[in-house]
């Protein structure tokens, strides 16, 4: 076990984690976990700020982020980390450019995320607009 692991651990138990969540987090097996914590966390409450002075851990497994100057802060460890938690908070999505458009074929009303210029609500309509036109 390397010395990230450790404060992974030791910063998902004082969060009140169980050792089978830790376990799961972590990639380390529930046995580990227990012993590790027997061995050196104890009921001592940790913080964020104790076990890494900048506080920037992984959204998901609360491993420890390093951050680069000059670049977009990272919030996940990994792309796996990242899919798994944005799979499982579908309310925290924030979709601003939904909007509400007329097809141009059908006369259906549809909503579009991100994209302004689509004129048809299917592939369907848009071959039906190329057949008519031809």
């Amino acid at each position: 076990m390397n010395a990230q692991q450790k404060e992974s651990i030791q910063y998902l138990h004082g969060l009140g984690y169980s050792y089978s969540k830790i376990s799961s987090m972590t990639g380390i097996s529930e046995n580990t976990v227990k012993s590790f914590c027997r061995r050196n966390v104890g009921d001592v409450e940790v913080t964020a700020e104790s076990v890494s002075p900048s506080g920037n851990y992984c959204r998901q497994c609360g491993s420890p982020l390093t951050q680069t100057n000059g670049a977009k802060p990272q919030k996940f460890c990994s792309d796996k980390c990242r899919l798994t938690w944005w799979n499982a908070h579908p309310e925290a999505i924030t979709h601003k450019v939904i909007q509400q458009i007329t097809c141009r074929s059908c006369g259906q009303v549809f909503t579009s995320y991100g994209n302004r210029v689509r004129k048809y609500c299917s592939r369907t309509c848009y071959g039906k607009s190329k057949v008519a036109k031809a």
